[in-house]
């Protein structure tokens, strides 16, 4: 019997798709996976809290194990977790969402974005959002086959995002704002009177909003306002927020969307195509955080607000510029005084000091000449870090 030809395979062809293979990795994960390893190394990357989920939450999800609640919820969510969710977004903003209709639970927030992403855009069609922002937003924004077109910010503006400048980049084929506030990278927090003017926009060029409020919680010395509680707002905006900042719940990936029922209905149709539902540990989890009051909450804050001060105070001390952040738990202090980009300051400050930090441009272009660094970690690795980043500085300093 006569051998057959072994079969030929075309190794030039690429099997990935250039969507796929056009996005970045994150920034963020190419320094956790960096010091993975190291030892001795302060992080200042990953935005974690420092602080273990309370015990009655935890206690919570192990009760849901003991009694066997291991099965596949709806994929909304549970009905008890959205009610809950309803009657807490009606307590804090005076928003009232339906449980049934209005609210989805999602994997994190993460997904959340994702989703809603996926569920307006058509290819081509265009997403503003701010420069420097979270890393997911312009790649989750290519993924679902749009644009993302970004708005530089800018330090002496306190990196506030402004209608003037978001109208000047409105084309035909916007579709949507997207806006994160707090922020991360940079801990702003947008003043009221700035999002009524961006919600005027909206709804002038009827455009959706997308709004991640996840750090809404983590705010110092002012008011967090909801885009979705403006005028006119409600049914325009997706608001997209989870349990992962304010209750430290960040690996029990809780997430949710609140929004008009039809934007709602599509945002599950590809749920439950890919994610299916949230754990039902997870869930249940959740629906303890929203009973237990704002104890934990406020402990972990007034502990924040002192790392804050701290920090923002020590990189002054070392010679560095920062910008005072009203929100989340973030500091982007400008490294330009050492003449040395984001990314090789982030790397020689991990390997000659082992402290890690983020570059700037993790977050985009605008992000140049900055880190980000996380400040839920404890008060003592936060000295420790400064001391070292000090000692840096000195050395990297441009003369």
């Amino acid at each position: 019997m006569s051998k057959s030809s072994p079969i030929q395979v075309n190794t030039t062809r690429s099997y990935i798709s250039q969507k796929v293979s056009r996005t970045p990795p994150s920034g963020i994960r190419k320094f956790f996976d960096l010091l993975s390893g190291m030892e001795g190394v302060i992080s200042l990357g990953v935005g974690e809290p420092d602080f273990v989920t309370p015990w009655h939450i935890r206690e919570a999800a192990i009760y849901s194990l003991e009694k066997g609640y291991t099965m596949y919820t709806s994929n909304s969510g549970m009905p008890e977790l959205r009610q809950a969710l309803s009657e807490h977004l009606s307590a804090r903003y005076g928003l009232n969402y339906d449980p049934v209709t209005e609210i989805l639970i999602t994997v994190g927030v993460s997904e959340g974005l994702d989703l809603a992403l996926r569920a307006i855009l058509d290819p081509g069609d265009e997403v503003i959002m701010p420069d420097p922002c979270y890393v997911a937003y312009p790649a989750c924004t290519a993924l679902a086959g749009g644009v993302a077109v970004r708005v530089p910010l800018f330090e002496e503006n306190s990196f506030a995002i402004t209608a003037r400048d978001i109208e000047a980049r409105i084309t035909p084929r916007t579709k949507a704002i997207l806006l994160g506030y707090p922020a991360n990278p940079t801990g702003a927090v947008l003043p009221k009177e700035e999002l009524v003017r961006i919600a005027e926009l909206a709804k002038r060029h009827d455009l959706l909003v997308i709004s991640d409020e996840v750090y809404d919680r983590l705010v110092y010395g002012v008011e967090h306002t909801c885009m979705a509680s403006l005028p006119g707002m409600r049914k325009r905006t997706i608001l997209l927020n989870g349990f992962s900042k304010a209750y430290a719940m960040t690996g029990w990936r809780v997430g949710y969307a609140a929004s008009d029922p039809e934007i709602i209905k599509f945002m599950t149709r590809v749920h439950q195509y890919t994610m299916l539902c949230g754990p039902i540990m997870g869930q249940m989890a959740a629906i303890e955080a929203l009973k237990g009051g704002n104890e934990e909450v406020e402990a972990m804050l007034r502990e924040y607000d002192q790392r804050r001060r701290v920090m923002v105070q020590g990189f002054r001390n070392i010679g560095l510029s920062c910008f005072e952040p009203k929100g989340a738990f973030y500091a982007f202090p400008s490294i330009k005084g050492t003449g040395l980009s984001s990314e090789d300051f982030a790397e020689k400050l991990l390997r000659e000091e082992k402290v890690a930090v983020v570059p700037g441009t993790a977050f985009g272009e605008c992000g140049e000449g900055y880190i980000r660094c996380c400040y839920a970690a404890s008060m003592a690795e936060i000295e420790e870090a400064l001391k070292r980043m000090g000692r840096f500085i000195k050395k990297h300093r441009r003369v």
